[in-house]
């Protein structure tokens, strides 16, 4: 009985290797779930995504903490979350002292996923000394899920795009 069972284990391993060598999401191997846990509760403290900033934006008594636009004044002008502040990533080093708050924690966004501007924005006040958190999915996401944003020309809001927001109820359930 237990060479059957070292010889099904021995089949189970050698079908596994084999699998997870011509699969490219295995070839590298998953890492283990504590070192997995402290990279996604790391990852917590340095991301927030669009609801949840909307959340908090909405939320009585304040978010906690200051909305930063990284962007140019002519992205600025197509559309920027409401109360956001605009203060360019060039220009953080020289006018984030007289702008923003050192003791109040401050999150930063840009175009969306395929720019890292609202990255290069946080470690710039990171540097200074700001704490800061990085809002996943940028302006591009908080359009697209919906959000009223402001523009040069006044207020906006645009339909929901299913792929990106919740249903009716408002709850992706994550």
């Amino acid at each position: 009985m237990t060479s059957q069972l070292t010889a099904t284990a021995t089949a189970v391993a050698t079908d596994t290797a084999v699998a997870t060598a011509t699969n490219p999401v295995l070839r590298v191997p998953p890492a283990a779930p504590a070192v997995a846990a402290a990279y996604f509760g790391a990852s917590l403290a340095f991301h927030a995504d669009v609801s949840d900033v909307a959340a908090a934006l909405a939320a009585d008594g304040g978010p906690g903490f200051v909305l930063l636009d990284s962007r140019s004044t002519a992205s600025w002008d197509q559309g920027h979350v409401p109360g956001a502040v605009h203060l360019p990533t060039a220009l953080i080093a020289a006018q984030a002292r007289d702008l923003l708050d050192p003791a109040v924690p401050v999150v930063t966004y840009c175009w969306g996923p395929g720019c890292n501007g609202a990255t290069r924005a946080a470690l710039a006040l990171a540097e200074l000394g700001y704490q800061v958190k990085e809002m996943l999915g940028g302006f591009e996401y908080w359009a697209r899920e919906g959000f009223e944003f402001e523009t040069w020309q006044g207020r906006e809001r645009r339909t929901a795009d299913p792929l990106t927001a919740p249903d009716a109820s408002g709850d992706c359930g994550c």
